[in-house]
């Protein structure tokens, strides 16, 4: 899934949450975050820390991908 702004993936980790029958209140005491954390970014909200946005996909089971645009994703990197 590409997300290209902080609603998609507010939107993704909630409906992660939500297929394993997670509560709000459960990620947030999982990962150690507020609550309000917790629905800010399934908000959306542009500025959650980036620190706390990695322990909610950790949690979720979700990965973080960083592409660039014109460079084949198959390959390496090349030391």
């Amino acid at each position: 899934m590409n997300t290209k702004n902080p609603e998609q993936l507010g939107a993704a980790i909630r409906t992660r949450r939500r297929q394993l029958k997670v509560t709000q209140k459960d990620l947030a005491m999982t990962c150690g975050t507020g609550l309000r954390f917790i629905i800010d970014l399934e908000k959306g909200k542009p500025t959650c820390q980036i620190g706390k946005v990695l322990q909610v996909l950790q949690a979720l089971g979700l990965k973080l991908q960083i592409t660039i645009p014109g460079v084949d994703s198959g390959q390496g990197e090349t030391p």
